[in-house]
């Protein structure tokens, strides 16, 4: 081999290494426009200005809302096998106001139960609006409906619920499909989607993720006429 064949290779070879070192540098520049952590961009279908979900709200399986008139939040189960809302009551006494029927109640809640102390052993009080007949297991159930200001995210709604004794479930308030009829749609993918609302006496809202550890469970949807 003569000399000036090797000095053919070694500029060939000089040459091949000059061009993977720009390479090299190449990526690097590319991973260091990326950052240190990838971005994952979500995937979004995109909503038709007429369609009946443009406007609606998206709802987890469960979700915290907020009772003004009562001045407490409660957590609440999301479930469109359900007609009527219905809301945990115990003590409920019927009375005649100004020739109206009413109804006085308190909250049934459990230890567990999370709320406003200040509300647990309150006296309500509410007009009934009307009256269900609750089709179960153990035979049907005539029970007082009542309507309710409520909160839930950005939603803010007058709420019928009916009045029953929902300690021995695990959440004291159900929301059924007359509720989320034209305004809401469930995820059931998703839980507690939107922020716990504050009252006086409460806890601020970013520690509530402390008290939704171990909500999977669901309860079963009573039929209403």
């Amino acid at each position: 081999m003569t000399h000036e064949h090797q000095a053919d290779q070694t500029r060939a070879l000089f040459a091949a290494v000059s061009e993977v070192g720009s390479q090299v540098r190449h990526l690097r520049a590319d991973v260091k426009q990326f950052g240190d952590e990838p971005t994952v961009v979500a995937a979004q279908c995109d909503v038709a200005e007429d369609s009946p979900l443009r406007d609606k709200t998206v709802l987890g399986r469960s979700e915290w809302i907020g009772l003004p008139d009562i001045a407490t939040y409660l957590k609440a189960r999301i479930d469109s096998g359900a007609n009527t809302s219905s809301l945990s009551a115990k003590n409920i006494t019927r009375f005649e106001r100004d020739g109206e029927n009413w109804v006085r109640f308190k909250l049934a809640l459990t230890d567990d139960d999370i709320a406003i102390d200040q509300v647990r052993d309150e006296w309500i009080e509410a007009p009934v609006v009307r009256r269900v007949r609750v089709m179960q297991a153990a035979g049907n159930d005539s029970r007082p409906v009542i309507s309710l200001p409520m909160t839930l995210g950005p939603i803010q709604e007058q709420v019928e619920f009916t009045l029953n004794d929902r300690s021995h479930l695990n959440y004291p308030v159900l929301l059924g499909r007359r509720f989320m009829m034209d305004i809401a749609m469930i995820d059931v993918s998703q839980s507690y989607v939107h922020p716990r609302p504050e009252f006086p006496g409460g806890a601020p809202s970013d520690q509530a993720r402390e008290d939704e550890v171990g909500d999977d469970e669901d309860d079963a949807a009573e039929a209403t006429e």
